[in-house]
């Protein structure tokens, strides 16, 4: 018996019972291979993982979020010109190619000189010396720029003549191969590169203070004035639950945000406005500090425990514990009810600009930073990049909330958090819990982990459901983090302390969005921050690529929109090209790309001068005016080509 309660308390349920005797010990090996066979098993889907993340990274192989090595080799294989059937018969079609291709007839105006044409004229004459073959189309004509010339071995007499384009390819002048470069880089391209891609700037933060009122009228004008010079098509705001409602229980300040939206309506500029349902402060905040409403801070001094807690007992302030969203702790009201009525308010007072459709969208905080993550990474704990966090469910109520679970389970003793999960800037490597094949993939580490992941989903769906009666028939935005780091490892540690449970062998990401697509939510993804080193890469096991390619198609097989935020505030044209690509994936099967951009701007914006050639460029190719420019420009090439040898052969 006390073998069995052992091995119960360690995590390891196999049913098996003490006896003596060769029996006992052959079932033991037996349950040893098993639990071999099933590390084997978990090793290949890491490695099925990895080699996924890679072909959607690189190859960009139209992969659902969920695939198996079946979907690798029928993605490798249709690459190849192979035909894969649903019930996995693979055999090669027979190609038939067709020749014909039109090209569309463009009206230019011609630039070209008197000079030009007998410079032309000269060339032709060499040129039919050298080509004796050529000849004059009977049937020219100046509309059609692309029938000019033909090659008696490709005359439609000879039944050779295959194409509707007659050029031919020959040393003088050879527009043909252009030409075909030409269109075929616009079908591959044209449906990703030319797609507009609406770009928000974000606001600094310090245009509202802390009571409410507008700072700087005339530097937030020069500002919107350099932002409309730019071409953004809007601005995002977050208004502050600790400015609005930070004083009094339901006493809205809304004095300052309606000045600030009224300079905004005048430069004829949309408006994205953020719930901020968190703290604002760190060591990347300057000088700018705002905390939850001060009546909040006053609850939290007779019951810490409506904030966040960490093992060591150690309170965050940077948003309200979720495990009180359905506590009436908050004089007489809980937690989505003030998340509520803070809604309700902003949406009473500004229904003109609803009205006028000046709101594009509202962003819902749903966690520390605004993001849907627990606050797993604070740094006024002494958290530091890539340390692991840690988790945040030691307070009474989620405490609580987790006993009721495991009882529910039959196992009470599993009512208790980890307490081998290492400290805030812990490596995976170093902790019992989130080492390789550690306790994060015991029976208790994955009653725990999806007991935590839960609390995160319920929350989302607690708000959200109500966000969508406060502002019906408007956009509503949830932010996603990205968290790259320990990201090769099997655990994926630093997002299990966030909230998501990720591990190799399973897609943590696909139940959040399950959630959200009930509430036709726009998914806003953090893209990673600037490129580091290799070394540094290694040395986080970090992988932002991958996360990125997994958080963007899991959301994209879900139905959802996406729209991108650059975690960094100024970029250089490299970074400018990385959050292009990310915002419009070449090749992509579906045409998918980003519904918006939020760029995170120097504060002010016109300090950060030397980033607006840059960001100029960043903006014009999400507008898809530069591929539109250089597009244009290549027709206009191509037809003054076929003008020449028009001319060529006409002055002949």
């Amino acid at each position: 018996m006390g073998q069995a309660d052992s091995d119960v308390n360690n995590g390891n349920i196999t049913g098996e019972t003490s006896s003596g005797g060769g029996g006992g010990k052959g079932k033991r090996e037996r349950e040893k291979e098993k639990e071999r066979t099933k590390l084997r098993e978990r090793h290949r889907r890491a490695i099925t993982s990895r080699m996924l993340a890679g072909l959607r990274q690189y190859g960009n192989f139209p992969l659902p979020a969920r695939a198996d090595m079946n979907d690798v080799i029928a993605a490798l294989a249709r690459e190849a010109g192979w035909s894969v059937d649903a019930d996995g018969t693979t055999y090669r079609q027979s190609h038939q190619t067709n020749h014909v291709v039109q090209f569309p007839a463009r009206s230019i105006d011609n630039p070209l000189s008197s000079s030009t044409l007998k410079n032309c004229a000269k060339a032709a004459l060499e040129c039919q010396q050298q080509h004796p073959s050529l000849r004059i189309d009977d049937n020219l004509s100046p509309v059609s720029l692309d029938s000019v010339v033909i090659a008696e071995s490709d005359h439609p007499g000879n039944g050779r003549y295959t194409g509707a384009s007659p050029i031919p390819s020959v040393g003088c002048v050879d527009a043909n191969q252009l030409i075909q470069d030409v269109h075929s880089t616009e079908r591959r391209n044209d449906y990703t590169e030319n797609f507009y891609v609406p770009v928000y700037a974000m606001l600094p933060v310090g245009v509202i203070d802390n009571f409410g009122q507008l700072v700087d009228p005339q530097g937030v004008r020069q500002e919107l004035s350099y932002m409309k010079s730019l071409n953004v098509d809007g601005v995002v705001i977050d208004c502050w639950w600790g400015i609005v409602e930070g004083w009094n229980p339901q006493k809205y300040v809304w004095s300052g945000y309606r000045e600030l939206f009224n300079l905004i309506r005048d430069f004829k500029l949309k408006l994205q406005v953020v719930m901020a349902f968190h703290e604002y402060g760190g060591n990347a905040s300057g000088n700018v500090m705002i905390s939850l409403p001060q009546w909040v801070l006053e609850i939290g001094k007779d019951n810490p425990d409506i904030f966040f807690t960490d093992r060591e007992g150690r309170r965050s302030f940077e948003c309200l514990n979720w495990s009180i969203d359905k506590e009436r702790v908050l004089h007489g009201r809980t937690g989505i009810e003030v998340y509520f009525d803070f809604m309700r308010s902003f949406r009473s007072e500004f229904d003109d600009l609803f009205v006028e459709g000046l709101i594009a969208g509202i962003e819902i905080g749903l966690g520390a930073s605004g993001e849907l993550k627990y606050p797993s990474f604070p740094e006024r704990m002494g958290w530091i990049y890539p340390g692991i966090g840690e988790f945040q469910c030691y307070d009474k109520y989620s405490q609580t909330s987790l006993l009721k679970e495991a009882k529910s389970r039959g196992f009470a003793f599993w009512g208790k958090g980890p307490e081998n999960a290492g400290q805030y800037n812990s490596q995976p490597h170093e902790t019992g819990f989130f080492q390789e094949r550690g306790e994060y993939d015991s029976y208790y580490g994955r009653f725990f982990l999806n007991w935590y992941s839960q609390l995160l989903i319920g929350h989302a769906e607690n708000v959200l459901s109500l966000a969508n009666l406060a502002f019906e028939e408007t956009k509503i935005i949830v932010k996603i983090p990205a968290i790259y780091w320990s990201y090769k490892i099997a655990s994926h540690a630093a997002e299990l302390t966030a909230g998501y449970y990720n591990p190799s062998n399973r897609d943590g990401y696909s139940p959040v969005f399950e959630t959200l697509k009930k509430y036709s939510v726009t998914v806003k993804f953090v893209c990673p921050g600037p490129q580091m080193s290799s070394n540094e890469h290694e040395e986080a096991l970090a992988d932002p690529e991958g996360l990125s390619w997994q958080v963007v198609n899991a959301a994209w097989d879900k139905g959802l929109l996406i729209g991108g935020e650059n975690a960094i505030t100024c970029f250089d044209r490299g970074g400018c090209m990385r959050l292009i690509e990310m915002a419009k994936p070449r090749n992509h099967p579906d045409s998918n790309h980003f519904s918006f951009f939020t760029y995170r701007q120097p504060s002010p914006l016109v300090q950060g001068s030397t980033c607006f050639a840059d960001l100029d460029y960043f903006i014009k190719r999400m507008h898809g005016e530069v591929y539109m420019h250089l597009q244009s420009i290549a027709h206009v090439y191509i037809a003054n080509l076929l003008f020449l040898r028009f001319i060529v052969c006409f002055c002949r």
